[in-house]
């Protein structure tokens, strides 16, 4: 059943302007019978400003009325609120990462020049004129943007970015680039795991003969993990 955008408003509204029971407010706002109670009795937590819902368009008079005569009659409302909807758009930043933007923006310029503004700002959520000003440098703030990875920064996954580089790197017919800053560590991990199966085959079958069976190296692992 729908209820009234604000319920505990509307509530406290009914209760100052109208008979109706505290069973029937309960019901059309979607509350228990003893928060109704305590709007009542002024002893809510929060000091409420009661909310018309007739003005509001959720319900009409006629309804107010015909549960005033009948307190077993629980009145209707005429439509729910208004769902407020996310329009299209720049991508979405919480307001705590908005300030590395600029950091983010200046390393995509820096290391992929080759991404346009349109794809910066699409993936960043950025104006176009912030990302002209940091390109030009007369951004008001330049003497204190340093770039940062905008992965690093939250302001993207690596995923999104790898998409945009290579979208980019395709678009301006040149190869996108490889990052091999792990194939290293990749190819050392997957030699370990290799030399684990073995001893671990090896061990099974000295078992097998009933001799002794060697100690196992512990698994990998993860240094940057706690």
């Amino acid at each position: 059943m729908a209820q009234p955008l604000m319920p505990h408003a509307t509530a406290s509204w009914l209760v100052d302007n109208t008979s109706l029971s505290f069973e029937q407010i309960a019901a059309f706002c979607g509350l228990h019978i003893l928060e109704v109670q305590a709007i009542a009795d002024d002893t809510a937590a929060t000091k409420l400003t009661g909310r018309d819902p007739v003005r509001a368009g959720e319900v009409t008079m006629q309804e107010i009325e015909k549960g005033q005569a009948d307190p077993a009659y629980h009145p209707v409302m005429s439509k729910g609120p208004d769902q407020v909807r996310r329009t299209k758009g720049p991508r979405y930043t919480p307001v705590s990462k908005r300030q590395d933007k600029p950091d983010g923006i200046a390393w995509i310029l820096r290391n992929h020049p080759e991404v346009t503004d349109g794809q910066i700002s699409k993936l960043i959520g950025t104006t176009r004129t912030t990302i002209a000003a940091l390109r030009d440098r007369t951004h008001w703030n330049i003497a204190n943007i340093t770039p940062k990875d905008p992965v690093t920064l939250g302001l993207c996954s690596q995923r999104e970015l790898d998409g945009l580089v290579a979208k980019a790197a395709k678009a301006a017919g040149i190869e996108a680039p490889v990052d091999t800053r792990l194939d290293g560590d990749r190819a050392a991990l997957i030699g370990e795991l290799r030399a684990q199966r073995e001893a671990a085959a090896h061990a099974a079958e000295i078992a097998l003969a009933g001799g002794p069976v060697p100690e196992q190296k512990p698994a990998f692992i993860d240094p940057f993990k706690r």
